[in-house]
């Protein structure tokens, strides 16, 4: 299936009007064949390529036996707390299923407006970062009907609605609920994400005070726990290494959304490699809202499930080239508001499925998949249209100004113009944040700050079998997502699942 913004067309989205697309030829030299060249910048397919893959090495970091017991150690005592958390007041369900995205919201893993998240950098402010998504409420019973009350949203957007919830359920949230009275009389509770968000974000830091007050030795240091948003976003020290926890309150759901249906019938680029059932398992309501929705009644449709398991069927060549064109869009187009790395998302996997698996699978094919991204991304500005991978009626620039559209489409023309010199300055940033990050850890190996390794006492002490077995599952799983089925009656034994293995 076409998106309906790049229908038509066989190859990448053409870019401003008078502006030439991407098209690649190889140039008669001396009466033989010369490099492959761009048509639009002329710069060397190879030279690209050679550059793309200098980014993802830099980019891609390598954890040793020390590292992955840091992220390990910090994994947990996030658990834990969250363990404190449901103990508080009850709230959030006793044994909870939550999904551990590698990569924080700024990353694009989950459709979030990024207007009031804060800009950290890696290296300057961590050194890993992770999503991870919270159900505050489960509806997981597929006898329960799913309702969505989409009367006063957006596509893609709902409100909902507490009534056909059990009374205990009513009663431990009305406090985080908007109230309408209908004309008959009857109370309706709508769940409001901001309301959410404030207890979540409340009752967070009353636990990590509470921790900070009995530190144990090897216990990881909280830096930093701020509210962005609905996004409360935690950096916790752990030896030499932070890692940056963007946690996310959502609702989850078993099933799939009416609204969603017909995308279902569609033919699709992972037909055949994973099941239906795989990609419709479930999905969420995130708290974020439309452009003219209102904050505190109105949930974004997420299908962060469906999206770790398609992630198994993109060619690791086209991921290459999304990470690098992400990396050089991602500070250039976020102000004024308007592009996210989710977008950026969408417009690949409507190229995975406009295109021939045989064409995205080329090893050697990263610079035609970058430009044509560039391309695709540009199209989209120009005519306002980023449809929904999931939702395909939904436009996710529909909101944009004529003005804000032209000023990033101009900007991404420079881009096109001459990516190598973009993607030299964003190599050139990560191995900045690789200086930052080996400069941390070496001015905190030097201060004999406390790490979970040298805790010979405390009750966290990790054996070699689990450094061995961390560093496995590290090494083998690059930048794949984290299912993390835990009780907070028993936090020492979580039950992890790496995509399809359970662990």
């Amino acid at each position: 299936m076409a998106a309906p913004a790049l229908s038509g067309r066989a190859g990448s989205a053409g870019s401003l009007g008078n502006s030439p697309t991407m098209a690649s030829g190889r140039l008669p030299h001396g009466g033989g064949v010369g490099p492959e060249l761009d048509f639009r910048s002329a710069a060397r397919m190879e030279d690209l390529n050679r550059l793309i893959q200098e980014f993802s090495k830099h980019d891609q970091r390598e954890y040793d036996d020390q590292r992955a017991l840091e992220i390990h150690t910090a994994k947990d005592f996030i658990f834990s707390m969250l363990g404190m958390v449901q103990k508080l007041d009850q709230k959030l369900p006793v044994a909870n299923e939550y999904l551990l995205l590698s990569g924080g919201v700024w990353e694009g893993v989950v459709d979030m407006d990024l207007d009031e998240l804060s800009v950290y950098a890696r290296g300057t402010d961590y050194d890993m970062d992770f999503t991870l998504l919270v159900p505050a409420l489960k509806l997981h019973d597929r006898n329960q009907p799913v309702t969505l009350d989409m009367r006063h949203s957006a596509l893609g957007h709902s409100w909902l609605s507490l009534r056909l919830f059990d009374e205990g359920t009513i009663n431990k949230w009305k406090d985080c609920c908007t109230i309408v009275d209908h004309i008959s009389g009857t109370t309706n509770y709508f769940f409001s994400p901001t309301l959410v968000a404030d207890w979540f974000y409340q009752s967070i830091s009353l636990v990590l005070l509470e921790v900070q007050k009995k530190p144990q030795r090897g216990m990881p240091r909280v830096e930093k726990v701020e509210r962005n948003g609905t996004i409360i976003s935690v950096i916790l020290g752990v030896g030499s290494s932070r890692m940056l926890y963007d946690i996310v309150p959502v609702v989850s759901f078993k099933g799939w959304p009416a609204v969603a249906q017909s995308w279902l019938m569609e033919n699709h680029f992972w037909d055949g490699k994973i099941t239906e059932e795989e990609v419709i398992s479930g999905f969420y309501l995130v708290p974020a809202c439309s452009f003219k929705g209102r904050k505190e009644n109105e949930w974004r449709l997420s299908f962060a499930r469906s999206e770790v398991q398609l992630k198994k069927c993109i060619s690791p060549s086209l991921m290459q080239a999304y990470q690098a064109c992400k990396a050089v869009i991602i500070k250039l187009l976020s102000r004024p508001k308007a592009i996210s790395p989710y977008h950026l998302r969408s417009i690949m996997l409507w190229a995975c499925d406009r295109l021939p698996h045989g064409y995205l699978a080329q090893d050697d094919f990263s610079a035609h998949f970058l430009l044509g991204l560039i391309d695709d991304l540009q199209h989209c500005l120009v005519n306002k249209m980023c449809p929904n991978y999931f939702i395909p009626q939904c436009n996710m620039l529909e909101h944009l100004s004529d003005e804000t559209a032209m000023l990033h489409a101009r900007k991404l023309s420079s881009v096109r113009s001459d990516p190598a010199e973009h993607l030299r300055t964003t190599i050139e940033h990560a191995k900045a944040a690789n200086r930052l990050t080996v400069e941390v850890q070496w001015r905190g190996s030097s201060s004999n700050l406390p790490s979970p390794q040298s805790d010979a006492s405390g009750d966290h002490q990790p054996d070699d079998r689990l450094a061995k077995k961390l560093q496995q599952l590290v090494t083998e799983n690059p930048g794949k997502s984290i299912s993390v089925f835990i009780n907070p009656d028993d936090v020492t034994r979580p039950h992890f699942r790496i995509d399809d293995k359970f662990f």
